[in-house]
């Protein structure tokens, strides 16, 4: 689960209880799908809320921005703003060689070439040619980009949407709020008894990570007060003795962009000096569409 934008975008995997495997019925998929668009409207939300049923291999994290992306959670009222503060992005042509020059600057941060390089290729983008530079603080990131028909951006108003897609891609995935670490047995109505207690001690979860195995359940939450504000930690002492013997532990969270190590080493790559073609090998990563 991920918010961004005052927009919400999360992955749900069911099962039927009683075979333990996918749900087969279509009729009772089609309930399923109307009782959560009931429960994600809200009262006021003029976009709406959507629902989709999947049943392909798409990478999590990458079918988040997909989706997020799709819901415009990348419009802004202050368009002139970035979504971070310390963010630079520019995207120029470059008329001499046929190319789009996207250069990004921003804080580093694990799977940051991740998001970036899903959101150019979700934008039907394919880059010919990368640069990465990082010092474990700061990352750079030069794009040489076309269309998929060999053109490179052609207005203003594109240039603008590809800088704020790049800003929200890199801002989704920022962790906000304290990370609670939940440890259980598994069993039926876990994860909607935790998320009642949260809400009922005025917690809002701003991202979610949920995994199950075997019967064992593992689950990070990113929890601030309803205002976004610091939550106190009387709060999640209380709510330890609410749930009882689900182990629940607070885990510090390092400043978004700061590595507890190796700070001033400086990293340096560029995909056609590491790999020889950098598009044969996104091709083979399936991250881009086609070749030079």
């Amino acid at each position: 689960l991920w918010t961004h934008n005052m927009r919400v975008a999360c992955l749900i995997y069911v099962t039927d209880c009683s075979t333990s495997g996918p749900i087969e019925d279509i009729e009772r998929l089609a309930r399923i799908k109307e009782l959560l668009c009931s429960v994600l409207k809200g009262d006021k939300d003029d976009r709406g809320a959507r629902t989709d049923l999947a049943y392909g291999l798409t990478h999590p994290e990458r079918r988040l921005h997909q989706m997020m992306f799709a819901d415009r959670d990348y419009e802004r009222v202050d368009e002139g703003r970035l979504w971070i503060q310390d963010q630079k992005i520019t995207a120029e042509n470059c008329d001499e060689k046929g190319y789009s020059v996207v250069n990004i600057e921003c804080r580093d941060r694990p799977k940051l070439l991740f998001d970036t390089i899903c959101t150019l290729t979700d934008m039907e983008y394919v880059v010919f040619h990368a640069t990465i530079d990082s010092d474990r603080v700061k990352a750079h990131q030069e794009y040489y980009i076309r269309h998929m028909d060999g053109c490179p951006l052609l207005s203003e108003a594109e240039r603008q949407r590809v800088i704020q897609c790049l800003g929200a891609a890199i801002e989704r995935r920022a962790s906000k709020g304290l990370r609670l670490e939940l440890c259980a047995v598994d069993r039926i109505g876990l994860l909607s008894d935790v998320t009642r207690v949260f809400r009922e001690y005025g917690l809002s979860v701003t991202r979610a990570d949920v995994t199950t195995r075997g019967n064992k359940v593992l689950n990070d939450f990113y929890v601030t007060d309803t205002a976004g504000n610091p939550v106190d930690l009387k709060v999640i002492e209380a709510i330890r003795r609410e749930i009882g013997q689900i182990n629940l532990q607070v885990k510090e969270t390092l400043e978004h962009g700061k590595s507890p190590s190796d700070v001033g080493t400086k990293l340096r790559f560029s995909f056609g000096s590491l790999f020889g073609r950098s598009s044969q090998v996104l091709y083979n990563l399936g991250l881009i569409k086609s070749l030079i």
